[in-house]
């Protein structure tokens, strides 16, 4: 039973780190382009707008993954709980496994956001619409 709750803790660290990260990088994306911290890609490391908005549209699709992905990866776990040690780990790896593929879609995801907002030079294919609320 100690190795299936160690099993659970470790593969909820993927979904809360989305979560968790994502809805900051939603809120308080990095101000400054860095190669240390945020969301660094050709197309993000253009300019700050393109910094901003890639930082920002990462972080609200990880924030809906990593809720989705927090219930779909305890659920399962309860399938193999008081198994063997190695049915365990195995389960655990395969959940690790398809905690990936939102991991690497929000990457595609992000990427066409950028592609469709801005053009090759990272300037907006169509202007901001200014907030009556900013003046």
């Amino acid at each position: 039973m100690g190795f299936w709750i160690f099993m659970v803790v470790m593969i909820l660290l993927i979904p809360v780190s989305m979560i968790v990260l994502g809805r900051q990088l939603q809120k308080n994306p990095p101000e400054n382009i860095n190669l240390l911290y945020g969301y660094r890609t050709t197309r993000s490391l253009k300019n700050q707008d393109t910094w901003i908005f890639a930082n920002r549209f990462i972080g609200a699709v990880w924030s809906i993954f990593g809720s989705a992905l927090l219930p779909a990866t305890i659920l399962p776990m309860f399938f193999v709980i008081g198994k063997d040690v190695r049915t365990v780990g195995l389960f655990g790896l395969a959940m690790v496994g398809i905690q990936f593929i939102p991991m690497i879609t929000s990457v595609f995801l992000t990427e066409h956001a950028l592609k469709k907002t801005f053009d090759d030079e990272g300037n907006r294919r169509f202007p901001v619409k200014e907030n009556p609320e900013d003046h």
